[in-house]
């Protein structure tokens, strides 16, 4: 080994394999860095992992990847992924049942933003002043260059354009809920515009709607640990980090099933709050602060096998007044000859939800499936599953403080989906915040010219 590549490859610990982990992990690896990829659970993932149910590998929670998801679909590439055999690509579309007195918006294959001029002339359930509104805010939108000079709540910024309540309900309500995780009334304006300008106000396959075919932890997590092992890392399942401390210039980490291992860097890619417990030791100048959080809920129905809806995903009407939770069903059969009969349905900001107990909120959901889809049979079942992640993401707030993934410590990172970015927290903002805390340490360890 030359001199120079010596220098270069250091042993760095990836302490978390959830996305962001893992794309960090990526990143160093085939860099030629010697890493180790740390996971305190069974299953890598994290928060966007496979769970076995019922003899089906099935997600923790349903997932839409989107086609301004650059980075993510960088290293799918990366990792060898067939990006045509694992994902369902989709136009924009946000189509509701004739039970939900809703809308249908598909933007056809043209040019930007041409296929949205289509898609509004075409849409159905909207009025002339629905689509006046819509227009006028997108217009709006791309002269301030998708910029607010004060952030403000997306509720606020919908009324200052004067949308009117129709399209909040079937179009902008949803899409906020869908991406940020966070109720228009609380949730910011300025993410929400972010999301909008990478998707809408781009190239028309930036809009695209991703499905994943595949269990996440396949498709992502399970690709990127043996491209780790294959540059000669180790990964760690199993495995709990349980304090990270200095050591002459290095890092120690404190593990509760081993010795304590030394490494000349850290990626640290744990949730906000283990992030914190992990870097108490270590004298930082800016904490980690606290965030409130937002549960997603996803309820899965197994009907039989001869049982599918004639699209692939539907958007649902949802009023906790009315016991309607469910905001998207996914037909899970058109992903896989495994999953016929397989329905998804995801409730976002589900804190209301989970409360009435999982029993109730399936057949809740089954109910609410049978009325929208006009599918009687739908409201029985033969089994049913929820899955709740109580603190899937932060919530999107205003003008939200997040940390850098760069610390004082040239040798320690962070990463994570809760650090600052233009996105909230997605599966994208996690692979950025990865890829940044990977090039950080890169950067420092490469020999100076």
């Amino acid at each position: 080994m030359s001199e120079t590549a010596s220098r270069m490859k250091q042993a760095i610990a990836v302490v978390g394999a959830g996305w962001a982990g893992c794309a960090a992990a990526v990143e160093l690896a085939r860099t030629g860095h010697q890493v180790t990829l740390y996971e305190s659970s069974r299953t890598l993932g994290g928060r966007a992992r496979a769970v076995e149910m019922q003899g089906k590998l099935l997600d923790n929670g349903q997932h839409i990847l989107l086609g301004a998801y650059t980075e993510s679909l960088r290293l799918f590439k990366t990792v060898g992924i067939d990006l045509d055999q694992a994902l369902l690509r989709l136009p924009l579309q946000i189509r509701f049942p004739a039970g939900c007195d809703g809308m249908d918006f598909v933007a056809p294959r043209l040019p930007a933003p041409l296929h949205l001029i289509a898609a509004l002339l075409r849409a159905k359930g909207l009025t002339g002043k629905d689509k006046m509104a819509l227009a006028r805010f997108s217009s709006a939108a791309r002269w301030m260059d998708w910029q607010l000079n004060t952030d403000c709540s997306v509720s606020e910024l919908l009324h200052r354009f004067d949308q009117t309540g129709r399209l909040i309900k079937l179009m902008w309500q949803p899409l906020c809920i869908a991406a940020l995780n966070t109720p228009p009334e609380r949730a910011s304006a300025q993410i929400f515009l972010n999301v909008l300008r990478d998707s809408l106000g781009a190239r028309r396959a930036a809009s695209d709607m991703l499905i994943p075919r595949i269990d996440l932890t396949t498709l992502f997590p399970q690709q990127v640990a043996s491209l780790v092992r294959q540059h000669g890392g180790t990964i760690e399942t199993g495995t709990m980090v349980q304090k990270i401390s200095g050591c002459q210039g290095k890092w120690s980490l404190i593990l509760d099933k081993a010795e304590d291992a030394i490494y000349d860097a850290v990626v640290v890619a744990t949730p906000a709050a283990q992030a914190a417990i992990l870097l108490a030791d270590v004298a930082m100048n800016t904490a980690i602060p606290a965030f409130e959080y937002e549960a997603i809920t996803t309820c899965y129905l197994q009907y039989p096998a001869n049982t599918h809806l004639a699209l692939p995903f539907y958007a649902l009407t949802d009023d906790a007044d009315s016991g309607c939770w469910g905001q998207f069903v996914f037909d899970r059969g058109q992903l896989g000859s495994t999953q016929s009969g397989l329905f998804a349905v995801v409730v976002s900001t589900s804190t209301s939800a989970i409360e009435m107990g999982h029993e109730a909120l399936s057949a809740a959901i089954a109910a609410q499936l049978a009325h929208a889809l006009q599918m009687p049979q739908l409201a029985h079942p033969e089994w049913s599953r929820i899955i709740s992640e109580k603190r899937a993401t932060f919530s999107c707030t205003p003008a939200l403080q997040r940390p850098q993934e760069k610390t004082e410590f040239p040798h320690l990172a962070i990463a994570g989906d809760y650090l600052a970015s233009d996105y909230p927290a997605t599966l994208e903002s996690a692979v950025r915040s990865g890829v940044k805390a990977a090039a950080l340490l890169r950067q420092h360890f490469s020999p100076a010219k």
